[in-house]
């Protein structure tokens, strides 16, 4: 009987519960949004709920959790079902079993639970179901009679969650709980979050739990170290830094560099047509094709994208590296054979220590003879949907750190960038992957001037943060700039 009293006592809290049985304390921050779940369940009342936390700061902790606690509470009960919807099964929804199954390793637990067809995990009566919320996957016949949670529910396809995954809750009158971060508007997770903001108006019962990193770091001093490490990073107003770790909402479709950022861009050394005996400098080139038979006069093919050559100054005193555009050149309508030479000459005057290349398309020409010439200081780079928008997350963390800096000059390649990153917009694709689509789209005129604007400049700045995921040394000696590939580059990215 004392023990039936004693696990009742632990059973009925959940900070009690995690503290003693699970051995490893919530912080106080995440306490009230798991007990308003757990009363939700325990009192049958079916309500939603949506909870932000900054990135990990144990938003995953709570939900496993809760899904030991509940497992615990239910196991006597026969058919009591929980289900966990994820983006992905691979990694997400794998790495919400394994959470799962080292909370369920406690004196009380150990051993009396079992995973099956690697995606349930049974303790008594009571499971757990984890599933994939993609499209292609199958959750037919699967019912949540205790709670029905959506892991990085920012990342879960609207109209997925609404056919699949919420008529699971219908026979018992189940709670919903969303756990995730902020990103944009339209995403599941911040749609529910207004919804659910309007029913606590009308009845004062709080559904929507949103933790600060502030409020993290008072209980975590070390958080407050991380938080600060990322803004020196990527920046404050960087979408990630404010997306992940500040729950601030991000357009999924806007101009990508508004007159804020373009200010941040401008650096206050000027042009130069020759090197810096000393000083460190990197290439970056993007390629254009030309018309074979274009005679169109200059003004005309000029608005043909055209190849583009940056070259920067590095400065490695900063971790990552200070990029200051020194030149910029461009070939409008210009045959590759008849640029190849000049680009050449160049490479030969300011001895670059790297230089990135376009290699997609008919850039692979350029780059193959640049890499066979100069060898591994040549860096070819491949433009895919992937690849594309991590250097525009890239460009982005470069612009907001103040690590790219046009020069003081104004001349018409000034201008034309000034243009291109005006009429620059970008597009979050909806998913986990967070693909971005960036570019001046096709077609796009500028209507003091009635011509096309492209975006060969601002690719030429992009190509720049690649450099990034570089170790950059300073040898005694002769400027050169060395490098190796960084193993903790992947690590770092995103969050």
């Amino acid at each position: 009987m004392l023990l039936k009293e004693v696990a009742k006592r632990f059973l009925s809290n959940i900070r009690l519960y995690s503290r003693v049985v699970l051995r490893r304390p919530l912080y106080a921050y995440q306490l009230p949004a798991a007990q308003a779940i757990i009363d939700s369940v325990i009192r049958k009342r079916g309500f939603e709920f949506a909870i932000l936390f900054p990135r990990q700061s144990g938003k995953n902790e709570v939900q496993s959790h809760l899904q030991a606690y509940l497992l615990t509470l239910f196991q006597r009960v026969p058919g009591a079902q929980i289900v966990v919807a994820s983006p992905t099964f691979q990694p997400q929804a794998i790495n919400s079993i394994t959470r799962l199954e080292t909370q369920l390793c406690n004196n009380w637990t150990a051993g009396q639970w079992k995973r099956s067809r690697g995606y349930i995990i049974t303790l008594g009566e009571a499971r757990a179901l984890f599933f994939s919320a993609e499209p292609s996957a199958n959750v037919v016949g699967a019912t949540a009679n205790i709670l029905l949670i959506a892991d990085e529910s920012q990342d879960i396809i609207e109209s997925e969650w609404a056919k699949k995954f919420e008529p699971m809750t219908a026979a018992r009158n189940a709670t919903i709980a969303h756990f995730g971060t902020s990103w944009t508007s339209d995403t599941l997770l911040s749609k529910t979050i207004r919804r659910l903001r309007a029913l606590q108006e009308r009845d004062g019962v709080q559904r929507v739990f949103i933790v600060d990193p502030d409020t993290v770091a008072l209980e975590n001093p070390d958080y407050a170290l991380f938080v600060e490490k990322q803004i020196e990073k990527y920046g404050r107003h960087h979408p990630f830094v404010k997306t992940q770790l500040f729950n601030e909402e991000i357009d999924g479709e806007a101009g990508m560099f508004p007159p804020a950022r373009r200010a941040l861009l401008v650096g206050t050394h000027r042009r130069q047509d020759a090197p810096t005996p000393g000083r460190l400098y990197a290439f970056a080139v993007d390629v254009a094709g030309a018309d074979e038979a274009d005679t169109r006069p200059e003004a005309a093919a000029a608005q043909r994208d055209s190849t583009i050559l940056r070259i920067a100054e590095v400065d490695t005193s900063t971790r990552p590296p200070t990029y200051r555009t020194v030149s910029l050149l461009s070939w409008a309508n210009t045959k590759q054979h008849a640029i190849i030479p000049i680009i050449t000459a160049l490479i030969r005057q300011w001895q670059p220590g790297d230089i990135v290349a376009d290699a997609t398309g008919i850039g692979a020409a350029l780059s193959s003879f640049l890499l066979k010439q100069f060898g591994d200081r040549v860096i070819p780079f491949t433009f895919t949907a992937q690849s594309k928008s991590q250097l525009g997350w890239d460009y982005l963390a470069m612009t907001d750190t103040g690590r790219l800096l046009s020069y003081a000059d104004s001349d018409a390649h000034a201008a034309a960038e000034q243009e291109q990153l005006t009429f620059c917009r970008y597009e979050i694709i909806p998913g986990p992957a967070r693909l971005m689509r960036w570019s001046v789209p096709d077609g796009t005129r500028n209507p003091a001037t009635g011509l096309l604007v492209h975006d060969d400049y601002l690719t030429t700045a992009a190509l720049l943060s690649v450099l990034d995921n570089m170790h950059w040394i300073t040898p005694t000696g002769p400027a050169l700039l060395a490098h190796r590939p960084d193993p903790l580059a992947a690590m770092s990215k995103g969050f």
